[in-house]
């Protein structure tokens, strides 16, 4: 099939009323079971990698196998930089042929996180890249090195941010975490409406009890590889 955008598969995925599931990557073993998995079930994934992971699976040798395996699948695939953290590390990713980055600011104070993700999704858009960003807090971290708590996306900041960024998806927090759930989580499905009522984009990465559009599947995966 083809290397395609993230962009694309949302739309496709909101047409159809499914969601895609997105499976971080650190190895080609891990590459090739995903797009294996995805072969097999006949159903477009997106392919990512953290940037706090890449200490360990380095961009200039995870990168080029990712966008290589993409363009061999028989199925299309979206390549996502996931929780970019430096303008430097998402620049690289664009200039590799990742056809999405996510930058994640959702640490700095609110105006901070619109000005940074607006310099960030004005250079995508130059690769023909999708962008998304993250507004309030995910619980956890995508290496488990730390943990700045949960602090639920607030709906009319999440309009605001994302007519003043021109991101194309949303990571949202409603009581989500990365990593393993000790317990069962409650979330806030009613918040989860109200920014899609407000934003009218994706809003991504809502794990698997409930997903917008998309959803991760990284601890699961990766602590099956242990």
């Amino acid at each position: 099939m083809a290397l395609v955008t993230m962009k694309e598969l949302l739309e496709r995925a909101k047409n159809n009323h499914r969601g895609i599931g997105a499976f971080s990557v650190g190895n080609m073993e891990m590459v090739k079971g995903a797009i294996q998995a995805a072969e097999e079930l006949d159903t477009p994934i997106i392919l990512q990698i953290a940037e706090v992971r890449l200490k360990h699976s380095p961009l200039a040798l995870m990168g080029p196998m990712m966008i290589q395996a993409a363009k061999e699948a028989k199925v299309d695939v979206a390549v996502h930089l996931d929780h970019g953290l430096t303008m430097e590390m998402v620049e690289k990713a664009l200039e590799l042929g990742f056809t999405s980055v996510m930058f994640d600011s959702s640490t700095y104070p609110f105006e901070e996180n619109i000005e940074r993700t607006a310099k960030v999704a004005e250079l995508a858009k130059k690769y023909g890249a999708t962008v998304e960003a993250e507004l309030g807090l995910i619980g956890g971290s995508e290496d488990g090195s730390e943990d700045h708590g949960i602090r639920c996306t607030n709906p009319d900041d999440a309009k605001v941010f994302v007519e003043r960024t021109g991101i194309d998806a949303l990571a949202v927090a409603i009581g989500n975490a990365h990593g393993n759930y000790p317990v069962a989580p409650k979330l806030a499905f009613d918040v989860l409406e109200q920014i899609h009522d407000k934003t009218g984009i994706p809003n991504y990465r809502c794990r698997f009890q409930k997903s917008d559009r998309a959803w991760n599947r990284e601890s699961e995966y990766c602590d099956s590889k242990l």
